[in-house]
């Protein structure tokens, strides 16, 4: 067990925007053989990228030790990503293109990583842009339109970056006062942002500007928030789901 928590990841919330907007792009379009080896490849690299990002910012600071156990579990997810990706790319070579969308956002987050601040707002905000892309890449495997993905993919950002700022003032930046009005301000403008491509998505994004409000300041655990995280993206996932599929 203690083998596997050094292999996977340990940013929890991370899974919750890889999964949901990929998930979104499934239940939106029709389901296809090519979307699950495409979501195993998309965690894998998710993995492998990760243990990448480690390696390369511990080896910066100081020349750390701990950075050689990041270095095993990269290869082999770069290995594993590139077994199961390349077979991926001769049935479907539209994925090339995605990939290089996707390698942009990918160099800023190493540069972050390189420097140390991978914690920084804006490279959190660049990471979800990939992540909620991905639901376009879902829904074009399973025969969808860029046109039918675009505006739930927005919705996915809209909530997504909006995660970004809301958890640091629950946990790391909880007695910045500035951050829980910059948190609040924010989902104000993705309330209506998300009312505009969808009357019925104001009714979750209502729900997500009233959490950012109210509960920075209660002393809740890292559990419980994260749970109330979980929810939130099902909840998101559900009118996805509904309104679009």
């Amino acid at each position: 067990m203690s083998t596997l928590r050094r292999w996977i990841p340990n940013q929890h919330g991370a899974w919750a925007m890889l999964a949901v907007p990929y998930l979104a792009g499934v239940l939106i379009g029709s389901p296809s053989w090519l979307q699950l080896p495409l979501f195993l490849a998309w965690l894998l690299g998710y993995c492998a990228v990760f243990h990448a990002e480690q390696w390369v910012r511990l080896r910066r600071a100081s020349r750390n030790p701990r950075a050689a156990r990041h270095r095993r579990p990269a290869l082999l997810f770069t290995t594993a990503t590139l077994a199961l990706g390349l077979p991926l790319l001769c049935a479907a070579p539209w994925l090339a293109l995605a990939a290089a969308a996707m390698a942009p956002f990918l160099a800023v987050n190493v540069l972050y990583a390189r420097r140390n601040r991978e914690r920084a707002l804006a490279n959190g905000l660049v990471a979800v842009v990939p992540a909620c892309g991905m639901l376009l890449v879902a829904l074009r495997a399973g025969g969808g339109t860029l046109a039918e993905g675009l505006a739930p993919a927005l919705a996915c950002l809209l909530y997504f970056a909006g995660t970004v700022p809301y958890v640091k003032t629950m946990i790391r930046e909880r007695n910045l006062e500035a951050y829980r009005r910059g948190s609040v301000a924010y989902h104000a403008v993705a309330l209506v942002a998300a009312a505009l491509l969808d009357p019925w998505l104001a009714v979750p994004f209502a729900l997500y500007l009233a959490r950012a409000a109210v509960l920075p300041g209660r002393g809740l655990g890292v559990p419980l928030v994260g749970a109330v995280e979980v929810g939130c993206s099902l909840l998101l996932l559900g009118f996805l789901a509904g309104g679009y599929g």
